[in-house]
């Protein structure tokens, strides 16, 4: 199946578990999809910037202007959302 851009869908629960793979080879510490990786202190700023590097690259979207807040990179399903979202695949 391919999105309207022609890119192919992405499965939420593929990227999830992704970005899981992702932060815990960082941080080598077990997170849960809505762990909140920045209250916990799992995520510096540094790493932060890895993150949204790591999502651009990977999932092949641009995360700039309001996009670039906090709560779209606290939890794993905020990212996943966020990635949907960016490539035009989010519900409703």
């Amino acid at each position: 199946m391919t999105s309207p851009t022609g890119n192919t869908v992405l499965d939420p629960e593929r990227v999830g578990a992704e970005l899981i793979d992702f932060i815990e080879g960082r941080t080598k510490r077990r997170i849960e999809p809505d762990l909140d990786i920045f209250t916990t202190g799992l995520v510096s700023s540094l790493f932060a910037l890895e993150l949204v590097v790591h999502v651009e690259n990977t999932y092949d979207v641009a995360v700039g202007g309001p996009d670039l807040r906090l709560d779209n990179f606290r939890t794993i399903k905020a990212v996943t959302a966020l990635i949907l979202r960016l490539r035009g695949e989010a519900d409703g």
